[in-house]
């Protein structure tokens, strides 16, 4: 069983507020760390809507249900059953003792069509992802934190990533299930597996989608277009939607957590800046898989290998996120005239951190023109930048911006 940094997370949540709600996609680890906590150290009832007895119980009479209940209770899968938010509701406004409901959903509870009321002021929402290369090797990260940190960056060495190395940890991607299969074929109908039960039962709960065949293609034409910027027309046009349509499925996919877009950094400075968002998916192993790319052919020096790596960095950078003691939003920076940042790290209180990304074993000084430029434009909010690249030796490169093996990410800087 891999640890989840984020446990720290939720029990300290747990210690103070009432209801916690734990969001991610299908099959990120959720329903297996809620149990280990429910064993042990917040011993609690748990219940799975995933059980059909349990399930019509919820939905045929939820105040029942609740009340029934001997608390402190896990409820996994909970958008199962968005009747019961508000009898959850009505006992925590009768007592208020934290820790008392653990709740886990596969989608985005907030936008369930039957929801009324969203425990505001009574709920904490913290988001889990698949594994990061932290939590699979058991080492934890804290790229985000000295990036963050007032002092200067220790120049050391670490072991240079191989090409054919990060193609087989962009390949695998995350999902727990998908790294313990070793055979390419397997993990292929995992994920095909994966997609299906994704598609007919997530987004079908969330809302009655006519063009549901259509679904699958729209995934493969979102990984086709990993790290650029979201071209409505273009994806309507292929696909034969209303550009409404096409929104409404992108907000769907959204919802389940497989799309996430990447929203541009901006500010009301006299300057152009691209405001659309840029288009990933939630894993590298599940875009690798929709684009039809395996592990030999993402080494093979011929491919470009570019916005895949960009993918998983920022897929790193999303999970190290949530558990780091700067909790960063993350954004991308591009200027109309072509300047870009892949990555922007905004902090609670303003402070920015840039990281570019780098299929190649040298940064050039050419390289760092967009690093430059958003350096400039946030003034003295600009913390450092950082390119991450598949050398092995931390290296200053220019003023507050220094290279850093790929391998930094996920190697704990003590």
């Amino acid at each position: 069983m891999y640890d989840r940094f984020l446990k720290s997370s939720v029990l300290a949540a747990l210690k103070d507020t009432p209801v916690v709600l734990l969001q991610g996609p299908r099959q990120c680890g959720k329903s297996t760390l809620v149990q280990m906590l429910a064993r042990r150290p917040h011993p609690a009832e748990y219940i799975t809507l995933d059980n059909p007895v349990a399930r019509a119980a919820a939905t045929g009479s939820p105040a029942d249900f609740i009340s029934g209940l001997s608390d402190p209770v896990v409820i996994d899968e909970v958008q199962l059953a968005p009747e019961l938010f508000r009898p959850i509701k009505l006992a925590i406004d009768s007592d208020r003792r934290p820790g008392r409901f653990l709740l886990t959903g596969s989608s985005d509870i907030l936008l369930a069509p039957r929801l009324s009321d969203s425990l505001a002021g009574r709920m904490e929402i913290l988001s889990l992802w698949p594994l990061s290369q932290g939590e699979i090797a058991g080492n934890r990260e804290d790229f985000i934190d000295v990036a963050f940190g007032d002092r200067a960056i220790r120049m050391r060495k670490l072991p240079a990533i191989s090409r054919s190395r990060i193609a087989r940890l962009i390949v695998a991607g995350g999902y727990p299930e998908v790294i313990a299969r070793q055979e390419p074929r397997r993990r292929e109908a995992w994920f095909n597996s994966y997609i299906t039960t994704i598609l007919e039962r997530d987004v079908r709960q969330l809302a009655a989608v006519d063009g549901l065949t259509q679904m699958p293609r729209l995934l493969s034409l979102l990984a086709a277009q990993t790290g650029g910027l979201l071209n409505v027309a273009e994806l309507s046009r292929d696909l034969g939607f209303a550009q409404p349509t096409l929104a409404r499925y992108l907000a769907l996919l959204g919802a389940t957590r497989l799309y996430q877009p990447l929203p541009a950094w901006f500010t009301n400075i006299r300057k152009r800046l691209i405001k659309r968002e840029k288009v990933y998916l939630n894993d590298t192993g599940l875009t690798a898989h929709l684009m039809h790319v395996n592990a030999e052919k993402l080494a093979n020096p011929a491919e470009n290998m570019g916005a895949l790596l960009e993918s998983f960095v920022g897929q790193e950078l999303r999970k190290q996120s949530t558990w780091s003691v700067v909790h960063p939003r993350l954004y991308y920076y591009r200027t109309a005239d072509g300047k870009e940042v892949d990555f922007v790290l905004e902090s609670r209180d303003g402070r920015i951190v840039g990281v570019e990304v780098k299929a190649s074993l040298n940064v050039t000084a050419s390289e760092l023109a967009g690093m430059h430029d958003l350096a400039e434009t946030v003034g003295s909010k600009f913390v450092r930048g950082i390119v991450l690249y598949m050398g092995g030796q931390v290296l200053p490169v220019g003023k507050q911006i220094t290279a850093m093996p790929i391998s930094a990410l996920w190697t704990p800087s003590r």
